[in-house]
């Protein structure tokens, strides 16, 4: 089922809450991390204090973005709880939580699936060559605790985003090899709704040295992602780590068709700042593109929802004018998909 028009590119209007930057991998591409029991973890009462705040905006999507705590850690339990908490109030509040935590166990994503409308987890490669450079400290990137992931979420009928990160070490081999297991793990479950192909874009904290991914070269990766990929899955790309419009049409022109989150920064690439909503309609629009607000859930997955959960992708959908946010109980987003 196509969620877009020919001629429309979507985005999610999205807030990113931070329960910890604390992570025991070390990418060394990574400008997100910071060291175990060096960075605080956000509590309920901040993070009630930011979406109260945030209901008055055109805000959908809460997005849970975590550091990783390790599995084994006597704080596993503790960390898990908070990123559920953390879901449950954005749900109570109106907002619908999507979680990228890194790798969970199968009852904890089962758990999350209560309080979520959809997960993620980028794959990034699945070449293991990158255990000896880039991942070589970062345990949980083992390609097949990550793939397990996209088996598990099927398994549980979970709505889920996946990606590749693109000029970290790879082959253009190793590119196709990935979507193509990403390819065959959704003909089997039919749950993958997106593909992000993120560019490398070095950052201030990170030590691996290598220069960024060469936007240019990405109308021709997204063209063979469309080839590769099926027809059901959307090819998400950041507009923030494609500096040039030029460059972003293409993109479009090559089957990219929808281009994330967009909020206030960008908590994985702190340096690039999101392109903000009217600033990409003004690039877009010319070239004859419409840009459509869209829920974090894509529509052919909301029978996959209960409860809570289906109430508010239902009241989501059916928001199409515009009320005054103290009778909605969260801010306004117009004609969304």
């Amino acid at each position: 089922m196509a969620l877009h028009s020919s001629r429309s590119v979507t985005y999610s209007p999205a807030y990113t809450i931070v329960p910890t930057y604390e992570c025991f991998n070390r990418c060394t591409y990574c400008n997100f991390r910071s060291e175990p029991g060096k960075s605080p973890w956000m509590s309920l009462e901040a993070a009630e204090r930011i979406l109260q705040q945030l209901q008055s905006q055109k805000i959908c999507e809460i997005l849970i973005l975590s550091g990783e705590v390790h599995p084994h850690s006597s704080r596993r339990q503790a960390w898990f709880q908070r990123i559920y908490d953390l879901c449950d109030l954005a749900l109570a509040m109106g907002f619908l939580p999507h979680t990228n935590a890194g790798p969970l166990s199968l009852a904890e994503m089962e758990k999350l699936k209560d309080v979520n409308v959809s997960m993620g987890l980028m794959l990034e490669q699945l070449t293991p060559t990158l255990l000896n450079t880039v991942h070589r400290h970062a345990p949980s990137k083992l390609p097949e605790v990550r793939m397990q992931q996209l088996e598990w979420a099927g398994e549980l009928q979970i709505p889920f985003t996946t990606g590749l990160l693109l000029g970290i070490g790879e082959t253009v081999d190793d590119c196709w090899e990935t979507l193509t297991a990403i390819s065959n793990v959704h003909e089997r479950y039919h749950h993958i709704q997106e593909v992000i192909l993120q560019p490398h874009s070095p950052g201030n904290q990170q030590s691996f040295d290598a220069p960024p991914f060469d936007p240019h070269q990405l109308p021709a990766v997204i063209a063979k992602a469309r080839e590769i990929l099926p027809a059901d899955i959307t090819i998400q790309i950041p507009p923030n780590l494609v500096k040039d419009a030029g460059w972003l049409l293409a993109c479009l022109a090559a089957g990219a068709r929808d281009l994330g989150g967009i909020g206030p920064k960008d908590e994985v690439n702190p340096d690039y700042p999101h392109v903000q909503e009217e600033a990409l309609r003004e690039i877009l629009q010319p070239a004859g593109w419409e840009l459509v607000p869209r829920l974090p859930v894509y529509p052919q997955f909301d029978d996959w929802l209960g409860g809570e959960l289906a109430l508010g992708v239902k009241r989501w959908r059916e928001n199409l004018t515009p009320q005054p946010p103290s009778l909605l109980g969260k801010g306004e987003c117009r004609d969304v998909l």
